[in-house]
């Protein structure tokens, strides 16, 4: 069976914030496209601590997106971003983690970072996109013995 791609116009789906109300679609999206990164209890705190931004993008009441990250001095520390497996490849990816560089802009941050698996050629080419680069490398950080690489991007740049 031929694996069905929708196109939901990215440019007229919006960006919200997340808060605890959205709980329930957190967990069902990062189960569907992180297999379960977070617990519960772990998503309960990433919406609901300030120091936190939590941003995702619904098409009409389904979640299909959301990126998330820690504000910590001048840094936002990218957490975890996620798209629907049917929604790839259409900007939306990209559409959040600017919006993310929105809004961390606005609460003082100057520069952003996040880990990514090495193996992970679709989050690479996107973060790429986004005006990251590679800084450092964490051997053997995953469970499957993958290393992470550490990236950085300031925040100035549009």
């Amino acid at each position: 069976m031929e694996k069905q791609t929708i196109n939901p116009k990215p440019s007229f789906l919006k960006v919200n914030l997340l808060d605890s109300s959205n709980l329930n679609a957190c967990i069902k999206l990062d189960q569907i496209a992180l297999n379960g990164l977070w617990t519960k209890k772990q998503w309960e705190k990433e919406l609901e601590d300030s120091c936190r931004v939590c941003l995702g993008v619904f098409d009409n009441s389904n979640l299909v997106a959301f990126g998330c990250g820690w504000i910590v001095l001048d840094e936002l520390h990218l957490t975890a971003i996620a798209v629907h497996p049917k929604y790839r490849r259409q900007g939306i990816g990209k559409k959040v983690l600017l919006s993310m560089f929105k809004e961390a802009k606005a609460n003082g941050t100057t520069r952003a970072t996040l880990e990514v698996n090495n193996n992970n050629l679709e989050a690479l080419a996107l973060y790429k996109s986004c005006g990251f680069k590679t800084a450092g490398n964490r051997r053997n950080y995953y469970k499957d013995g993958s290393d992470a690489l550490i990236q950085w991007r300031p925040l100035a740049i549009e």
